[in-house]
């Protein structure tokens, strides 16, 4: 089979005016960037629309270091639907060069489910990440000029909250000291810097429902803490106005098509790990407001992604989803299961049938949110007839939808009877109120014990020092009715990456927590999650490359 690269290339691509035209979006209300990919005008969202929507989640179980294809399988889908005579469309997030450069690869998809085109999502795209993180420095260096300049009028800061971000994995830069050298350099302190999918801006961004609401998030940031305890803003800074202009064209979201050319939007990158994990909500809303059928990811397994899906971003956004498709793949069924990750692609019956409860306790967690809930297996070509079939009669044996997703090997026709599940499933099952892990009264301990306990099998949660004065804070400053994002590790439910499976009986150690005043979520540092990502011993870059005038590498 060719491979990802090759297949984008071999794709005729529709210019992206035909691509909104088939939408229904106005030639009027798009912005071209090049001749495939546009930015909409958010204002065309219709809350009509969004009423009658079939708004469908995709989450995943607990995926291996290569991950599970959950945005394959989310193109797939949209590709499906549109196969069987359902108008959909897919919202996804963009990509970040850290993992595009380090050791996950793209985030565009894969063989024939792929949004494209491919190279330019990849890489620069229309420059949205450029911009939250200049967004992010020039705050910084707004705020560095402010201490300086009024150095002398003896105003400065006690504590600095605010840090730098870069959308490249290097450890070198998490923690250093600015301003070294002669006086004219600057305040010598310490300060550090985090990705940009971890940026505050990037959850503005994909939190934010218009311009308005926008600014209004921006000068809400808190930057830091004066000699006498007040907080210190972006607002007291007075520059909300000009980081608002760096972002204006960056809210818009972002056009582009399927290898089946159909409509797809990407727009926003947070990380699930150490974010809130999904694509904007004006990306969500236009999904939902140009087709019957929106599909959206969270990132990584359910326990993140899904759940910050439902308690930050439905919450906020008023979404309601009907119904929730839960990827899963033989291999990350035989990791679970005990097989070490360079063998997961050879035939390993009982160690699936070990690693199932994984899924299992994922399908449990789902269930606790109110969700309808269909599992599609991913499939991959060393998979054998025996381990999907033991797959389908569990899920059988449950009660829960099952489908065989084709779409790498296939494209939307691999995907139909995923879609026509997904329809089925949504046509003969009562649309029940999304249920939240917690309410947002309770206090920031008990959402994060409500979430250790019920979602991920904890029974102690800890505070370190820094924890418990952040919680004071949180408490000082009244933003306890913040909602919780947990930052922890991807692979297991614990804050431990070698707890595969399902685990229990674990502590979740909070190291810190930051206060995103402008995103309105508290972010929960546990384990030994890093916020700037580091690189692996062989990472991606190694094979990136350009050959006789085309690109090599991407995936």
């Amino acid at each position: 089979m060719k491979t990802d690269i090759e297949i984008a290339r071999s794709i005729k691509l529709k210019r992206i005016k035909k691509i909104a035209e088939q939408a229904g979006i106005p030639e009027d209300n798009i912005s071209n960037y090049g001749r495939y990919i546009a930015k909409v005008d958010e204002q065309l969202i219709d809350p009509e629309k969004l009423a009658r929507n079939n708004l469908i989640l995709v989450t995943a179980i607990t995926p291996t270091k290569a991950g599970i294809g959950k945005t394959t399988v989310s193109i797939g889908l949209a590709l499906g639907l549109n196969q069987i005579g359902k108008k959909a469309i897919v919202a996804l997030r963009e990509p970040s060069l850290g993992p595009c450069f380090g050791m996950k690869g793209g985030a565009a998809g894969g063989g024939y489910a792929q949004v494209l085109p491919m190279e330019k999502i990849n890489l620069h795209f229309t420059g949205d990440f450029h911009a939250i993180t200049s967004a992010n420095n020039m705050i910084s260096a707004l705020l560095d000029n402010y201490l300086y300049q009024n150095r002398d009028n003896g105003f400065g800061l006690k504590e600095i909250l605010w840090r730098r971000v870069l959308d490249v994995n290097d450890r070198s830069l998490r923690y250093i000291v600015t301003g070294l050298g002669p006086k004219t350099n600057g305040i010598t302190q310490e300060s550090g810097f985090d990705i940009t999918p971890a940026s505050e801006i990037m959850a503005i961004l994909c939190l934010a429902k218009d311009e308005a609401d926008l600014r209004r998030r921006i000068e809400n940031i808190l930057l830091g803490f004066t000699y006498d305890n007040k907080p210190f803003t972006v607002k007291d800074l007075g520059v909300a106005g000009a980081i608002t202009v760096l972002l204006k064209d960056a809210l818009s979201p972002n056009l582009v098509q399927t290898t089946e050319q159909t409509p797809a939007f990407v727009h926003g990158g947070p990380f699930a790990n150490i974010a809130h994990g999904c694509n904007s909500v004006l990306a969500t809303k236009l999904a939902m407001t140009f087709a019957d059928y929106a599909i959206t990811e969270a990132g990584f397994g359910a326990d993140l992604g899904a759940e910050k899906f439902f308690n930050i971003k439905c919450r906020k956004a008023g979404l309601q989803p009907k119904l929730t498709v839960l990827v899963v793949t033989a291999r990350a069924l035989k990791m679970h299961g005990g097989v070490s990750q360079d063998i997961v692609g050879q035939p390993n019956l009982e160690a699936l049938k070990v690693g199932i409860a994984n899924m299992d306790k994922h399908l449990d967690n789902l269930a606790k949110f109110g969700q309808s809930v269909v599992v599609a297996f991913n499939r991959y070509g060393d998979d054998t007839e025996d381990e999907i079939d033991y797959v389908r009669q569990h899920c059988h044996e449950r009660g829960v939808g099952f489908a065989v997703n084709n779409a790498f090997t296939e494209g939307g026709k691999g995907a139909e009877e995923l879609a026509r599940l997904v329809v089925k499933t949504i046509d003969d099952t009562p649309s029940a109120p999304l249920r939240f892990a917690y309410d947002l009264d309770d206090s920031v301990e008990t959402k994060v014990q409500k979430i250790a306990e019920n979602i991920y099998g904890a029974n102690l949660v800890t505070y370190s020092p820094t924890a418990r004065k952040k919680l004071k804070m949180v408490a000082d400053l009244g933003y306890t009715h913040f909602p919780v994002c947990i930052a922890k590790t991807q692979y297991s439910f614990s804050t431990n990456a070698k707890l595969i499976n399902v685990p229990k009986d674990f502590e979740l150690h909070v190291q810190d927590i930051v206060i995103n005043a402008g995103a309105e979520m508290l972010v929960v540092v546990s384990g030994e999650i890093m916020r700037m990502p580091g690189l692996p011993k062989n990472p991606q870059a190694l094979y990136i490359d350009i050959v006789n005038g085309q690109l090599e590498g991407l995936s």
